[in-house]
């Protein structure tokens, strides 16, 4: 008698090769660098900006995962609302 099995990789063989995105461990008190969200008749003269994390919010399934961060922009001090997939990168120590 053969007995045929089928063999499960199961979710984290897929998992491994799939990017964690930035914007999950970022935290209030945090640096970080955000890619530049042109609005209707801004001009386009800058790719990215560096901010300080003022507040993670936004998240209505999951406390623990936020759509949105306030941040301050380092230079000018305004303080923006940001959606979380804009924050490309995190700096270390700042």
């Amino acid at each position: 008698m053969l007995v045929v099995m089928s063999v499960d990789h199961g979710l984290s063989s897929r998992q491994d090769s799939v990017e964690r995105p930035v914007f999950l461990d970022v935290a209030p008190g945090m640096t970080v660098i955000v890619r530049h969200d042109y609005l209707t008749g801004e001009k386009r003269d800058k790719d990215w900006w560096m901010g300080h994390v003022i507040h993670c919010g936004g998240a209505a399934r999951d406390p623990k995962i936020h759509n949105l961060f306030q941040i301050a922009d380092v230079d000018s001090g305004e303080v923006k609302w940001v959606n979380a997939d804009l924050v490309t990168q995190i700096l270390p120590g700042c």
